[in-house]
C-alpha cells in the first residue's frame, strides 16, 4: 500500500470510528451517510409511481450537467426481502450519479404483505418503466444496468437470469447491459432461517428462487463483487455464480475485498469513503466497458 493509499485508510478508519460514535447516540447509518451526499448537481424526481400500490414507486437521479444520454443503473436495496425504503439509499444514488450515471432507486412489496415471487415482480416492473422512460430522465435506453446489494442483489440476478420477469413486463434480459451484485444470495439453500422458508416456500419449488440455476449463455455481463468474509451471506454466493457464469460463456467480473463485511461494502460508496475504497471506481470501471 502506497503512502497516500495508506493515509487515506487511516482517514476512512477515523470517518468508521466517527460513524460509530454516532450510531451509539441512535442514528441510523444510512441517515448519516445520506446526510453527507451532496444532492445540488442533481435533479430529483422523488416517488415517481411505476404501479398502483403505495410501495410501487422509485427516485430517479440525473446529473444537472448530463449533455447526453447516461448509461442507467436501477440499484435494489436490501433489507432480507422484508425491511428496506428506496429514501434510506440517498447516498448510493449520489455516488453513482457522481460517476455521471442516472440512477432509479424503486421501491417493491416486501414480506409479509407478500412472498416470492411478487417482489421480483415490482422490481421487473421498475426495470421497465426505467427502460421506457430513460430518455425522459437523461439516460440511454440500451444501457441500462441493474445492481443491489445483498438481497437486492438476488432481485438483480433473478431478473437478468431467469427471463420469466421481465417477460411479465415486456422485456427480456436482451434489454439489460450488465448487473452488478453487491454481497449477493445466488445459491443459498438449504434454508435455515424459519422466516426465509416462508417467503420462499414450498420446499418443493425452491430451486427456482436460486439466481444459479438459471444462468445460461447469452446472460448479460456481470460484475459480482462480497466482502472477503461475511457473516450474513456467504462470500461463497459469489464465488459458485462466478464460476457457473463464466462456465456457460458468460462475461463476469469477481472482486473480493478483504477489509471491508456485509454492510460496508455498500456504506463506502458514501462520500467520506469512497476515495478510500475501490468498490465505487471498480463499478464505475464494469459499466463503462459497456
Amino acid at each position: 500500500m502506497t503512502d497516500i493509499a495508506y493515509r487515506r485508510r487511516l482517514g476512512a478508519a477515523a470517518v468508521v470510528a466517527a460513524l460509530a460514535a454516532v450510531l451509539l447516540a441512535g442514528c441510523s447509518p444510512a441517515t448519516i451517510l445520506n446526510a453527507l451526499a451532496p444532492t445540488g448537481n442533481l435533479e430529483l424526481r422523488l416517488a415517481v409511481p411505476y404501479g398502483e400500490h403505495p410501495r410501487q414507486r422509485l427516485d430517479t437521479y440525473t446529473p444537472r450537467a448530463a449533455a447526453e444520454p447516461r448509461p442507467v443503473v436501477v440499484f435494489f436495496y436490501g433489507g432480507g426481502w422484508d425491511s428496506g425504503s428506496r429514501e434510506s439509499y440517498l447516498f448510493v444514488a449520489e455516488a453513482l450519479a457522481s460517476r455521471g450515471f442516472v440512477v432509479v432507486v424503486p421501491d417493491y412489496r416486501i414480506y409479509p404483505e407478500v412472498v416470492f415471487p411478487a417482489f421480483l415482480d415490482d422490481s421487473a416492473a421498475a426495470v421497465a418503466w426505467a427502460v421506457r422512460n430513460a430518455r425522459a430522465i437523461g439516460g440511454d435506453p440500451g444501457r441500462v444496468f441493474l445492481m443491489g446489494h445483498s438481497a437486492g442483489a438476488h432481485i438483480a440476478a433473478m431478473l437478468a437470469l431467469d427471463p420469466q420477469y421481465l417477460a411479465r413486463a415486456g422485456l427480456t434480459p436482451a434489454a439489460l447491459s450488465g448487473f452488478i451484485g453487491l454481497a449477493g444470495p445466488y445459491d443459498f439453500l438449504p434454508l435455515k432461517e424459519p422466516q426465509l422458508k416462508i417467503i420462499f416456500a414450498p420446499p418443493e419449488t425452491l430451486a427456482r428462487t436460486q439466481p444459479i440455476n438459471f444462468v445460461a449463455p447469452g446472460a448479460p455481463p456481470a460484475f459480482l463483487a462480497a466482502p472477503a468474509t461475511d457473516d450474513r451471506v456467504s462470500p461463497g454466493n459469489t464465488v459458485r455464480l462466478s464460476a457457473r457464469l463464466r462456465a456457460a460463456g458468460v462475461p463476469v467480473t469477481e472482486q473480493s475485498y478483504a477489509d471491508l463485511n456485509h454492510y460496508t461494502i455498500v456504506a463506502v460508496l458514501s462520500v467520506p469513503l469512497r476515495d478510500s475504497y475501490s468498490v465505487l471506481d471498480d463499478i464505475e470501471r464494469f459499466v463503462r466497458a459497456r
